[in-house]
C-alpha cells in the first residue's frame, strides 16, 4: 500500500480497535431505457476508461468531469446523482496526486484536457497548519473499515469530496501546539471553476456544517469516521497500553493534554480522561457517535488526557494540572466539561476539589512546614496532595469510576501484578520518605514500597480513605455513568470491576445504570446519556 496506508495496520486482527484497506469505489450512473447519461456522467465513463493514461491527463479528465457537474449543479442543485458525480469526480483527482505522488500545492499545476488546459491550484488559506503541501490527502471512499471501535461509520451527505489529510511528518511542536505527533485530520475537498482555473478549497466539516456552492447554501459532505480509524491504525495504540502501565517512566512524555481538532473559542472543550491499562483510543466509539450529532459538532470540541496508567493516579493529576496550567496560556477555557472513565473518573474528582491542607494532615498528622521530606519529595507531595479545585472545569461525568476503591485491586493476583509495575525513580526515592512519614491506621493497605495505580484503586489505601473523606467543591454539577451487566440488581450491582457503591456519589445531578461491563463509555446507552448531558450543559451555558 502506499501514501496515507505505509504502516497502517490493514488486517483486523493486527490492532482489534480499527484496521483499514483499500477498495475501489464505484459510481454507478442512472440510465433508463428512455434516457441517456446527462454530460457530468458521460464525462465520468470518459475519464474512467482513459485512468491509465499519464497522471497529468487523468487529472485534466476527471476536471472535465468536474466542471460539467458544477455547471449542471448551478442550473439543477437539487440533483443528488449529479451531486454525487462531482463528489466522485473530485475524490479521483486525488486518487491520481496520491498514487502518482504528485505535489501539486506549491505551485498552479497545468493539466491537459479534452477542453484545452486546466490550471489546478487551491485558495489560499490564512488558517494556522492548513497548508496542502504538508498533507498527503486520501478519498474517505478509498477507505473499508474493520474493527471493535468504528464499527459504525459516521457520516454527512451533501457536496464536495471528505479525505483524509495526514501529516507528511511528525510534528515537532506537537506537545507545545498539544495536537497529536502526526495529524490525521477529516477535510472536505471541492473544486470551483474560474475559467480555465480549477481551484481547490479544504474546508473543514467540523467547523462548518454548510458550504456556499455553485450559487447557493448546501450541506458540506463529510466521514467522520475514516480519520479517527486510519489514526488508530497508524498507530496502534494497543500496543503501548500495557506498558505504559508496567513502565511508565520509559512513556513519560505521553503524559499530556492534545486536541483532536483546531481550537475553536466558540466551542465548549470535552475533556475525556482514559483508565488503568487504556489510552485516548477507548474514547473512539463515543466520539465517533457524537460527532453524528450537529449540535454537539456546533457546541463542542474533544480533547483528550492521557498518561501512562502505571503512575499512582494522584500524581496523574498533578501533571494534569500543570497541563491545565500550560494550554489555559495558549487556549482561554471555561466550562470546560470533563469526561472520566475508570481510573480517569478519580483523576477527574481531583479537578473538583479543594484539599488546602487537609489532605495532608491526615494522611501525616503534621503540617506540611512541619513534616520531615526532602525538598524534591516535599515539592511532589504538595503537587499531589495540596491543590484547588480547577476553575476551568464546569461539569464532570463519571464513568464506571472507582471513587471508593475496587476489591478487585485488592485480589492476590492483581496486588502480584502491582508489584511488577516499575514506578519511576523519582518516585521510588519520594515514596519511601512519604511511606516513613504516613501515619497508618490498623486497617489501611500498609506498603513497603512507593504506590503503583493499582495501589492507589483499592478502597484501604490510605489515599482513598482520605480524599473521600473531603466534600466535593460546590457550585460544579456532576453526574455518574455506572454498569450493572444487565443484571438490573442495582444497588447490588457491578460492572465486573468495580462496585455500585464505589461509583455512586452522593449529590450527583443524575445517575444512569446501564446494561455494560466496565467499559461502560462504549455503552450505547452510556454515550445517549452523556450526549444528553452536553446538551444540558451547552443550554444552561447559553
Amino acid at each position: 500500500m502506499t501514501g496515507l496506508f505505509a504502516g497502517a495496520s490493514i488486517h483486523t486482527g493486527c490492532s482489534g480497535y480499527a484496521s483499514v484497506s483499500e477498495t475501489k469505489p464505484v459510481f454507478r450512473p442512472l440510465r433508463s431505457a428512455f434516457t441517456s447519461l446527462a454530460i457530468p456522467e458521460q464525462k465520468i465513463v470518459t475519464a474512467q476508461k482513459e485512468e491509465s493514461k499519464d497522471p497529468a491527463a487523468a487529472i485534466g479528465n476527471w476536471l472535465v468531469a468536474v466542471r460539467h457537474a458544477e455547471a449542471r449543479l448551478k442550473v439543477n442543485p437539487g440533483e443528488t446523482q449529479t451531486r454525487d458525480a462531482y463528489n466522485y469526480a473530485v475524490a479521483r483527482v486525488f486518487d491520481v496526486i496520491r498514487k502518482a505522488k504528485l505535489d501539486p500545492w506549491g505551485r498552479p499545476f497545468v493539466v491537459p484536457s479534452s477542453e484545452g488546459e486546466i490550471v489546478l491550484t487551491h485558495r489560499k488559506d490564512s488558517r494556522p497548519g492548513w497548508d496542502p503541501a504538508l498533507f498527503d490527502f486520501t478519498p474517505a471512499d478509498r477507505i473499508a473499515l474493520e474493527g471493535s471501535y468504528v464499527k459504525n461509520r459516521t457520516v454527512r451527505p451533501g457536496i464536495g469530496a471528505p479525505l483524509v489529510a495526514k501529516g507528511k511528518g511528525m510534528n515537532e511542536r506537537a506537545k507545545q501546539d498539544f495536537t497529536i505527533p502526526r495529524i490525521y485530520y477529516g477535510v472536505t475537498a471541492l473544486v470551483r471553476f474560474e475559467g480555465n482555473k480549477a481551484v481547490v478549497s479544504f474546508e473543514d466539516p467540523l467547523a462548518e456544517e454548510e458550504v456556499r456552492f455553485a450559487g447557493r447554501v448546501q450541506p458540506m459532505a463529510a466521514d467522520f469516521t475514516v480519520p479517527l480509524a486510519v489514526m488508530l491504525a497508524s498507530t496502534e495504540p494497543r500496543k503501548l497500553e500495557i506498558m505504559r502501565m508496567l513502565t511508565p517512566e520509559k512513556y513519560a512524555e505521553t503524559a499530556r493534554i492534545a486536541r483532536l481538532q483546531p481550537y475553536d473559542p466558540n466551542k465548549t472543550v470535552v475533556l475525556v480522561i482514559h483508565g488503568l491499562m487504556d489510552s485516548q483510543a477507548t474514547w473512539t466509539p463515543m466520539i465517533n457517535t457524537l460527532r453524528d450529532d450537529p449540535e454537539i459538532r456546533k457546541n463542542f470540541q474533544f480533547w483528550f488526557y492521557s498518561y501512562p496508567s502505571g503512575y499512582p493516579y494522584p500524581y496523574s493529576a498533578a501533571l494534569l494540572r500543570k497541563e491545565l496550567d500550560a494550554i489555559g496560556k495558549r487556549y482561554p477555557m471555561k466550562n470546560m466539561v470533563v469526561v472520566g472513565h475508570s481510573m480517569g473518573g478519580c483523576i477527574s474528582r481531583l479537578l473538583m476539589t479543594d484539599t488546602g491542607d487537609k489532605l495532608w494532615l491526615e494522611l501525616f498528622k503534621k503540617r506540611p512546614e512541619e513534616t520531615k521530606l526532602s525538598p524534591e519529595t516535599h515539592r511532589l507531595a504538595s503537587d499531589a496532595i495540596i491543590f484547588d479545585h480547577r476553575k476551568e472545569v464546569g461539569r464532570v461525568i463519571y464513568i464506571a469510576a472507582p471513587l471508593k476503591g475496587s476489591n478487585l485491586a485488592s485480589r492476590r493476583i492483581v496486588r502480584w501484578a502491582s508489584g511488577i509495575i516499575r514506578s519511576p525513580v523519582k518516585l521510588l526515592h519520594a515514596g519511601s520518605e512519604m511511606l516513613q512519614a504516613t501515619t497508618f491506621e490498623a486497617d489501611d493497605l500498609k506498603l513497603e514500597r512507593v504506590p503503583s495505580s493499582v495501589d492507589t484503586l483499592t478502597p484501604n489505601n490510605r489515599f482513598v480513605k482520605a480524599i473521600n473523606k473531603l466534600p466535593l467543591t460546590p457550585g460544579i454539577p456532576y453526574h455518574t455513568i455506572i454498569g450493572d451487566r444487565g443484571k438490573g440488581n442495582s444497588p447490588d450491582s457491578s460492572d465486573g470491576v468495580v462496585p455500585y457503591w464505589s461509583s455512586h456519589m452522593e449529590g450527583a445531578i443524575s445517575e444512569k445504570i446501564v446494561p455494560s461491563g466496565h467499559s461502560a463509555h462504549q455503552n450505547e446507552e452510556a454515550i445517549a446519556e452523556v450526549r444528553r448531558i452536553l446538551l444540558l450543559h451547552r443550554h444552561l451555558k447559553n
